[in-house]
């Protein structure tokens, strides 16, 4: 079983790491194709060809507004709206939290309809703003029920020592919990954030303009008419589009640590 168990998990990572060769040598062949083949003459000629305002710094540029500003609303949001329920103990705590999570159940082209009929009635149809209020809505359930969690594990105790010292409610969320729950804090910063830079099809019904676009909607400047699709220049787009996310995974979990800082803070 041991040998067979292994052999499954080298098959699985074969299947896992193809696409990756695959994207990363076609990057390289100038004439790539879906094909994985090392290329005859390796050059960044397609990295030269999307780095290009057009092609992929506006774009790329729009994603990280629209997803910086979606997670940045999500986190501030959900840690006012977890706070109350982490800890007061009320009768609606559950029917709001089984409600909050209908919420994630609904399919997003469901909603987009009157969602559509609203942005129009308030004049957001094309408008960054209206687009990231929006996409925080559609996160904020999931970012609710996960900062919820993390906000458990921070003694209540510590918030009463600052209670019977004077300190208001909003004082001991802002200097206590929310410092002591930071790597929390950063995961659902990193969930909101690669959730709504993937997210394609709610820029692509509510922006028009094309320089207002993400990155996620004008990948599709790479397919073009008649099933011709510039696989080298897709690839190397593909790259490129990886590494704000990759970088700010990297910067988030150095910054925030490794777990919650609570050593030492509650005396038994």
């Amino acid at each position: 079983m041991r040998w067979f168990s292994s052999i499954v998990l080298v098959v699985i990572g074969i299947v896992f790491l193809l696409p990756l060769v695959w994207l990363v040598l076609a990057s390289l062949d100038a004439s790539a194709s879906l094909s994985v083949k090392w290329p005859e003459a390796p050059s960044f000629d397609n990295f030269l060809t999307v780095l290009t305002p057009e092609t992929s710094l506006i774009p790329l540029t729009n994603s990280f507004i629209l997803s910086a500003g979606c997670a940045v609303v999500t986190v501030f949001a959900a840690i006012l709206a977890a706070y109350p329920l982490s800890r007061y103990s009320m009768r609606i705590n559950k029917p709001f939290l089984y409600g909050v999570l209908f919420g994630t159940c609904l399919p997003i082209t469901a909603m987009m309809v009157p969602v559509y009929a609203l942005f129009v009635a308030f004049n957001l149809i094309d408008n960054m703003t209206g687009t990231i209020l929006f996409l925080a809505a559609t996160s904020l359930p999931m970012a609710i029920w996960m900062m919820k969690n993390f906000m458990d594990s921070v003694p209540i105790s510590l918030e009463e020592a600052a209670w019977t010292d004077g300190a208001s409610a909003m004082r001991t969320l802002r200097a206590i919990v929310v410092p002591l729950m930071r790597p929390g804090i950063a995961v659902v910063f990193i969930f909101v954030f690669i959730q709504t830079w993937g997210n394609f099809f709610i820029p692509f019904v509510l922006l028009l303009s094309p320089e207002k676009l993400p990155a996620a909607v004008s990948i599709f400047s790479f397919f073009g008419q008649y099933g011709s699709v510039a696989y080298g220049q897709l690839a190397a787009f593909s790259l490129l589009y990886s590494v704000p996310v990759l970088a700010l995974y990297v910067l988030v979990t150095r910054l925030g640590g490794g777990s919650f800082a609570l050593a030492g803070a509650v005396k038994g």
